[in-house]
């Protein structure tokens, strides 16, 4: 009887607590073809400095596409034309304070037709052409390098750097979030 009264009242027992879904973001792999071959543009992250692609959040009225379009503008001061169909994704970490975020960041590749002398976050970060074996070597998350090597592949099976693939769309970004 002690037993039933206890547990009424503790109360009906919590549910397990199950993992969050991973906050999705968009990302972009900015590139370009040149008679020396694939280069891609990397940029700083602004806290810890490590060499990685353009990223962020998705952004309210856009597609996941357009959100990593637009920040590559914001991030590394580029603008061109962005395929519609995701490289693949790899999970991330944001730590804010004691809190941890488990990310997913789908990366999308852009070929560059424009980039900026200035830019929102010109400032806060470097950005920097490499060649794939280069950025493989310093891109230090291996999802990443995975991603790389995915594009590497992808941009190779493409016949002339000049015509729109199937799947790419132009996307012009706004200055602002």
């Amino acid at each position: 009887m002690l037993r039933r009264f206890i547990d009424w009242w503790r109360g009906p027992a919590p549910a397990p607590r199950t993992p969050e879904a991973p906050t999705p973001q968009a990302g972009a792999v900015p590139y370009r073809v040149t008679d020396k071959g694939v280069s891609v543009l990397l940029v700083t992250s602004r806290r810890t400095g490590r060499w990685v692609f353009p990223k962020g959040g998705l952004m309210s009225g856009r597609t996941p596409w357009e959100s990593a379009a637009q920040e590559a503008l914001e991030e590394a001061g580029v603008e061109g034309e962005v395929e519609d169909v995701a490289l693949g994704a790899y999970p991330s970490v944001r730590i804010r304070g004691d809190r941890r975020e488990d990310l997913e960041v789908s990366l999308y590749l852009l070929r560059v037709t424009r980039q900026l002398d200035r830019w929102p976050e010109r400032g806060q970060r470097r950005r920097r052409w490499m060649t794939l074996p280069e950025a493989a070597a310093r891109l230090g998350d291996p999802g990443l390098v995975d991603l790389l090597n995915r594009a590497a592949e992808r941009l190779e099976a493409q016949a002339t750097p000049a015509k729109p693939a199937k799947g790419r769309r132009k996307v012009k970004a706004a200055s602002g979030r």
